[in-house]
């Protein structure tokens, strides 16, 4: 193992080359492609007693998390998914050519130990190893557990490093996938059929976001990375005849970096024919709360400084009445100028070139931050809202929700609108913005207006993206990401190149 105190790592992988170099010389293939393993770590602590009074012989696999001992006798902590068992290895069990790959063992390395498993005097279930395997030989020592992954960007570069010293993080990543197992699980109960949609679109739709773009060569044409979870296929959809479609998976927003914002994340999105905004309401709380019921046991969430409870009841927030009594504004009414002066009053900024429902938009993220939830916030204007369908009983508001947690947005859903007419409207005065500099306004979609003018039947959608799991675990959402993206790492100039955002830029939903 590692002793040589006061050594440079490349000191420490010049030692390990030449054990590696010493197992080849014996014999031994540093490096095979199978294991024996037979049993996990937490078997072994589950069936303890039945596996020794019948004195079973078993096989362990995993990385050396600890070395101890000398001579003749040494221990070894192995570690698997499941947790760490102790081996103990002992030169008159082991035949002299197995024993010789003990002294050749550093901390890293991945082994197989056989043997039979007995409890030592201090009460440590051991194995006494009969047959010693290499897995795999390590070259670069682990770093410190306490020591060594302090820096960000080292810690999300090499991920892989964490992971290995940090079983908090790998519970993580094990909740996530429950989480999106979960949200799955409660679809299907409900009837909803997964389905897939294109990530590569010839017009980018479904959200108000700047879309990644690039080339296809075989058929010679630019193409946008989805910003939405099929949204307008999903839609489609229900021109065709499917009355309750969902879809998880990966979407990109070529925009700012923040503590809730990635460019590359997961996202789920339904729709649901001949029901409304209010039936969807209905299903999304429920639906929450099997979600964290399923994935962390409760319900109850400290975030940030809010206490939340997801088995409470979903109060619903009039957004233009909030913005109103809060600022004094009746937003239907307001001109733009009047919105961006309140904007600067209270302390933020919005872009040159906004629109009208940007700089509204702008106003409410202002607001919304102190309201803990969880809650539904309604009536919103249809400035904000392209794809919404109108109120009947006020064609300026849109039935529209947000999910409102810890002051944030965390899931969207409408009546979905479906007067190709009045869809066509809206994508023209979309059109305008682009045009005037806009690049997060949405594009025209002429062949789904067209899908459109078949008929669509009354339909709601709704989607929520990761932002909520890292929310509910009370992370950043590059945190909760298993390899968030990075630039290339960095040059011999020692300069950073990691891609960290030291500004928050723009917050955009």
């Amino acid at each position: 193992m590692d002793i040589h105190l006061g050594a440079t790592e490349k000191d420490l992988i010049e030692s390990r080359k030449k054990k590696l170099l010493e197992l080849k010389n014996l014999g031994i293939n540093p490096y095979p492609s199978k294991s024996g393993k037979t049993i996990s770590a937490k078997i072994i602590i589950e069936r303890q007693d039945e596996i020794m009074v019948s004195k079973e012989e078993i096989t362990v696999a995993g990385r050396i998390t600890a070395l101890r001992g000398h001579g003749k006798l040494m221990f070894a902590d192995i570690t698997d998914e499941t947790g760490k068992i102790q081996a103990i290895f002992k030169a008159d069990i082991l035949d002299e050519n197995n024993f010789k790959i003990v002294n050749l063992l550093d901390l890293g390395d991945f082994i197989e130990a056989k043997g039979t498993l007995f409890t030592t005097n201090s009460g440590e279930l051991t194995i006494e190893t009969h047959l010693l395997k290499m897995l795999s030989k390590t070259l670069r020592p682990l770093p410190e557990k306490w020591h060594g992954l302090k820096d960000e960007e080292t810690r999300l570069r090499k991920r892989y490093l964490e992971l290995i010293s940090n079983p908090e993080l790998r519970e993580i990543f094990i909740k996530k996938a429950k989480f999106w197992q979960a949200t799955r699980q409660f679809l299907i109960e409900k009837g909803f059929l997964e389905v897939e949609t294109p990530v590569l679109e010839t017009t980018a739709g479904g959200a108000d976001a700047t879309p990644f773009s690039t080339h296809h060569d075989a058929l010679d044409i630019d193409v946008y990375l989805r910003i939405s979870m099929g949204e307008l296929w999903q839609k489609r959809l229900m021109v065709g005849g499917f009355e309750k479609t969902f879809e998880i998976g990966r979407q990109f927003r070529n925009e700012g970096l923040s503590r809730e914002h990635l460019q590359d994340y997961s996202q789920m999105e339904f729709y649901w024919a001949y029901a409304n905004f209010e039936d969807s309401m209905e299903l999304v709380s429920e639906m929450y709360r099997y979600i964290a019921k399923e994935t962390f046991g409760t319900t109850q969430f400290k975030i940030g400084k809010f206490e939340i409870d997801l088995a409470a009841e979903w109060p619903k927030i009039d957004y233009t009445k909030t913005i109103f009594e809060k600022t004094g504004l009746s937003i239907l009414e307001a001109s733009e100028e009047e919105v961006k002066s309140k904007i600067r009053e209270m302390g933020s900024e919005y872009e040159d070139n906004a629109s009208r429902g940007r700089l509204i938009d702008t106003l409410w993220k202002i607001l919304r931050k102190e309201i803990a939830g969880p809650a539904f916030l309604i009536n919103h204007p249809v400035d904000v809202s392209p794809l919404a369908k109108r109120k009947e009983e006020n064609p300026k508001l849109v039935e529209r929700y947000q999910v409102i947690l810890a002051g944030s947005e965390m899931g969207n859903g409408y009546s979905e609108l479906n007067d190709p007419e009045d869809q066509e409207k809206r994508f023209l005065e979309q059109a305008k913005l682009r045009a005037a500099g806009d690049t997060e306004a949405q594009m025209h979609d002429r062949e789904f207006v067209e899908a459109l003018e078949y008929g669509m039947p009354p339909t709601t959608g709704f989607g929520f993206s990761e932002r909520l799991f890292s929310f509910l675990v009370d992370k950043p959402a590059r945190e909760t990401q298993m390899f968030p993206l990075m630039r290339p790492t960095p040059t011999k100039s020692g300069k950073s190149e990691a891609l960290i955002s030291k500004s928050e830029t723009k917050l955009n939903d």
